[in-house]
């Protein structure tokens, strides 16, 4: 651990919130990361430093910010599920998922991740957002992720969970002979 690291959780500890709000300065990311977080914690950061941090040039303090934005729905993250970098629309996914949004604008974006994105975890977090919503516009695209890489399958029939209806009790049906063990175990719990 560096030097600069420990004076982030030194004064998180002591509460030294000047020091904090200095580090969001720093050219190190994981300093500016580390005390965006602690600020967080400390209830001291305000929406204008979380809108901030969005637009940072590394992907760790974006990351964090969309992380600390979970709880502050006047903030806009659903460009974050176009960012460049991997990790922050995979979080992004989580995060839209942890609030519940079901608006229109949410699940077609959601929708059009977990269907088209190129990088696997990224689709499987978008899928597990959907069921997290529960929205039956989200429905074709965690159906959709029942044919995709088996981790990604896996989710979909969690994603399931909240739903009742033929083609949902279908695609379960279907899951229960998956080349997949897990899918055909997820699968049996939800039509246990």
């Amino acid at each position: 651990m560096t030097r600069r690291r420990t004076d982030i959780i030194l004064a998180e500890k002591d509460g030294d919130i000047l020091a904090l709000v200095g580090a969001l300065e720093s050219s190190d990311a994981t300093i500016r990361s580390s005390a965006l977080g602690a600020l967080d914690r400390l209830e001291s950061l305000p929406d204008e430093q979380v809108v901030r941090a969005l637009s940072d040039s590394d992907a760790r303090v974006r990351c964090r910010a969309v992380e600390v934005a979970v709880s502050r729905p006047a903030l806009d993250l659903l460009a974050f599920l176009d960012d460049q970098d991997d990790l922050v629309v995979e979080t992004t996914a989580w995060a839209l998922g942890e609030r519940g949004d079901g608006d229109n604008a949410t699940i077609s974006a959601l929708s059009q991740v977990a269907e088209d994105h190129k990088v696997s975890i990224c689709r499987e977090a978008s899928i597990a957002a959907l069921g997290a919503i529960g929205a039956r516009k989200g429905l074709p695209a965690i159906l959709r992720g029942m044919s995709d890489r088996a981790p990604v399958r896996r989710r979909a029939v969690l994603a399931l969970a909240p739903f009742d209806s033929e083609e949902v009790t279908a695609a379960l049906q279907a899951a229960l002979h998956d080349r997949d063990r897990q899918v055909r175990q997820a699968a049996e719990d939800l039509l246990g």
